[in-house]
């Protein structure tokens, strides 16, 4: 017992793996991305400190005194520049001066620092004294440093006088790398073109599932139960093809259809028309193609299911209600559809979840337009967080967008299971009772 329970679990490991590393992970990692600021700008490793002219204008307001501190110049007698001096060709003894008396002094203006240097023992010119000085300028702007702790040490050395929260205010406002944050969860709480695009991809699902995912899907399995078998798989083969054609060239040849020298307006302008893309012309043309697109390729997977479940149905329950005298209607309606729950349940399920994740036909044959017409859920995730004009890809909140569509999905899967009373469905028969 024990070698065959140790033999399962050897078996099992590669599947459970495989289950950890592709679905678990990207999930767990999606989850930690969504609640950080990660942009192009912040990279996805750890940033620096560095105090920009766009940090300095976002604490103008806040701490106004401390940005003018940090706007002007310092003069730091350092070691740095007293090898500046040096190498000016100067007397000797001035740098010599400098090291020995000066070395670690700030002055807060020019002037200071030349009124030091004129009052030195070898008493350089006015020009001298000015080239020295220009030796010692110094200033954190556009510096970069590693660590908070680096920064500090900078804004002591260079004489800043500021309290430890303004300090800690100057480090959050200059900080470039990312931060954990629930920011994400707020814009898209806030944002109305959230809400446009959730609405978007609420009707997308809805319109694609009851229409062609399940209701046609339905149609085409029972059409081709009552047909020959010869038929009936011709007549599949032909609905399979929306669904094994490369994705590309399927939206290609409906875009042959719908552009302005496609098919439609060839046609129609024998009717006096003008030719325009029916694809982009409007809202509700682009919203008809796209629930056209992807229902094809819905309908052919959904129909493949129905077909094989109304194969296992026994036919000698047919065949009794026909010696009854059933119609096809009565057939359908007392024998085939109490009989499809579980593959119903099935088919909702899988193709919500495949229509809250897809966007591959709508970004290849809209491009969620015209405008944002028919923008998606996962299509806004996918163009914040890795394709958008702006350039500045929003890794973070394109992870929180995701992290919704994952807990959107959840709820309509258990929602499905309620609704198919999944508790029945799995209930020992009660001809083994």
């Amino acid at each position: 017992m024990r070698s065959s329970r140790t033999l399962g679990l050897i078996m099992i490991a590669p599947a459970a793996i495989m289950i950890v590393l592709f679905f678990l992970m990207p999930v767990v990692l999606t989850a930690v991305f969504s609640f950080t600021n990660m942009t192009t700008a912040t990279g996805i490793s750890g940033g620096a400190y560095q105090i920009a002219p766009n940090s300095l204008i976002a604490l103008k307001d806040e701490m106004p005194e401390v940005v003018q501190q940090l706007t002007e110049p310092r003069y730091a007698i350092d070691e740095e520049g007293i090898k500046g001096v040096e190498g000016l060709a100067l007397e000797p003894g001035i740098a010599r001066e400098l090291r020995e008396k000066h070395l670690g002094e700030v002055f807060s203006s020019r002037r200071e620092a030349e009124r030091m240097i004129k009052d030195l023992t070898d008493r350089p010119s006015t020009r001298d004294v000015k080239q020295i000085s220009e030796q010692f300028n110094r200033s954190v702007a556009n510096l970069r440093f590693s660590s908070k702790e680096d920064l500090f040490a900078s804004l002591d050395k260079f004489g800043f006088k500021m309290t430890p929260e303004e300090k800690e205010g100057l480090a959050s406002a200059t900080y470039t790398g990312w931060s954990w944050t629930t920011e994400n969860f707020s814009r898209i709480a806030s944002s109305p073109d959230m809400a446009q695009i959730l609405f978007n991809t609420l009707l997308y699902v809805a319109l694609v599932l009851v229409l062609f995912n399940t209701c046609y899907a339905m149609l085409l399995a029972i059409w081709t139960h009552y047909m020959p078998n010869v038929q009936a798989t011709i007549f599949r083969s032909v609905w399979l093809l929306p669904r094994i054609t490369p994705v590309v060239i399927y939206v290609l040849m409906w875009k042959w259809l719908a552009w302005d020298t496609g098919f439609i307006s060839t046609f129609m302008g024998k009717f006096g028309y003008a030719p325009k893309n029916y694809l982009l012309d409007n809202a509700y043309n682009a919203w008809l193609f796209v629930v056209l697109i992807n229902g094809f390729i819905g309908a052919s997977m959904g129909m493949l299911v129905f077909s094989s479940a109304l194969k296992a149905i026994p036919k000698s329950q047919f065949f009794a209600s026909e010696v009854d005298g059933a119609s096809r209607w009565q057939q359908i309606r007392y024998i085939i559809l109490p009989q499809m729950r579980w593959p119903i349940l099935f088919v909702t399920c899988y193709q919500t979840l495949s229509l809250l994740a897809s966007f591959n036909e709508i970004l290849l044959s809209t491009r969620g337009g015209p405008g944002k017409a028919t923008e998606v859920w996962s299509l806004a995730a996918y163009h914040t967080a890795l394709n958008n004009y702006a350039g500045n890809l929003e890794y973070g909140l394109g992870a929180a967008m995701a992290l919704v569509l994952v807990i959107i999905g959840i709820i309509l899967s258990l929602a499905y299971l309620r609704v198919f009373n999944y508790a029945t469905l799995v209930a020992r028969p009660l001809i083994e009772d």
